[in-house]
């Protein structure tokens, strides 16, 4: 006997209920429980869907979902880790390694040529404006999903974590304090190298982090999720 689509989504309120809070999660528990209630019925044809539903439950122990979640994401974190570090690490192929070195060159010489405290400053608040806003944004978007569907996706929220990274905030700072820019009027070309490099390196990481890997991660959600390409259509 097979279950029902009824069945199914009694399945994920369940889940819910038992404070499984993210979507990819509810699934795995969900197949797994399924799978189950179905091999159940087969041996005992006779038993409800809700008697044979608290069955597999109980074998859960007196903690329920609990430890099997707190594995489950701790094994779905390290995979959504690798996948985000494999797009990382993707995306620098020669052509773009050779690209970024154009680049650290244009901001090198563009400075040597224009450079002021004020000039440098303003790059750097205006890179760490426009991540603070795109996290904002993101973060709004995440929410405006969670109230119209009630899912919340672990993949999702692991992305959010890398664009709130610590270094992505206090590197800046530190940058600062090494190079103390407030006392430099006329920097050598050893730190308008360093300059260049730190900003287009920061420039880099936050594309990176907040466009590249997050549209890799979409259309792996996508693929492996249908629920979730509905949500996004």
């Amino acid at each position: 006997m097979k279950l029902t689509a009824e069945q199914i989504d009694q399945l994920y309120l369940f889940t819910r209920q038992h404070y499984v809070e993210y979507y990819d999660l509810q699934t795995e528990l969900v197949d797994h429980l399924a799978n189950a209630i179905e091999t159940e019925w087969q041996q005992n044809p006779k038993l409800t869907f809700d008697e044979v539903l608290h069955k597999e439950f109980r074998k859960f122990g007196v903690f329920g979902f609990m430890d099997v979640v707190e594995s489950r994401q701790t094994a779905l974190g390290k995979k959504y880790n690798r996948i985000v570090w494999s797009h990382f690490k993707g995306f620098f192929t020669i052509p773009k390694i050779i690209l970024t070195g154009f680049l650290i060159l244009a901001v090198f010489y563009f400075l040597k040529e224009y450079y002021t405290k004020e000039i440098f400053t303003a790059t750097m608040l205006f890179l760490i404006s426009s991540m603070l806003t795109f996290l904002f944004f993101e973060n709004r978007k995440m929410k405006k999903r969670k109230q119209e569907t009630g899912k919340i996706w672990l993949f999702e929220k692991i992305l959010s974590n890398y664009g709130t990274f610590p270094w992505l905030m206090i590197l800046p700072i530190h940058f600062f304090n090494i190079i103390r820019i407030d006392r430099i009027s006329n920097p050598s070309d050893l730190v308008l190298f360093c300059m260049s490099l730190f900003i287009v390196s920061m420039s880099l990481a936050i594309f990176i982090v907040l466009k590249i890997i997050p549209s890799k991660a979409e259309a792996y959600l996508k693929q492996n999720y249908p629920e979730y390409k509905l949500e996004n259509l």
